[in-house]
């Protein structure tokens, strides 16, 4: 008997295909919002005569380019996770769990199509 590997299917991998695909779309439309943002608030106010006051006034500002540096960096991850996606579905790897080597169930892939672990062994993670 024949070691049969337990995978998704071609036209399984297809329909994740597409799902990655598009949640790409919008992660990169995401990412470039977030930037945007970021370049405004550095715009923001730059010909103010009153440097001490403007430090007052960017008490809050500081915080929010703190956030929008954390917040694109968790988009540049998202962004690569999903791509590293994409070519485990090339390799026909997809959705196979990296520590028990068990399918992903397809909710969970549906949730999160980056995903590399299994419910099971996110939980034994703990």
């Amino acid at each position: 008997m024949g070691e049969e590997r337990q995978r998704y299917s071609d036209a399984d991998l297809v329909e994740f295909k597409e799902l990655i695909q598009s949640k790409i779309v919008k992660a990169e439309r995401d990412l470039m919002l977030i930037r945007e943002s970021f370049l405004n608030n550095q715009n923001n106010g730059t010909d103010d005569t009153s440097p001490t006051f403007k430090a007052f006034e960017e008490g809050a500002e500081t915080l929010s380019k703190e956030q929008n540096a954390i917040l694109a960096g968790r988009q540049e991850k998202f962004l690569r996770d999903l791509k590293n996606a994409l070519i485990r579905i090339e390799n026909k790897t997809y959705g196979i769990c990296r520590v028990t080597g068990k399918l992903i169930g397809k909710d969970r892939l549906r949730a999160v199509p980056h995903a590399t672990l299994s419910i099971e062994a996110k939980n034994l993670q703990r």
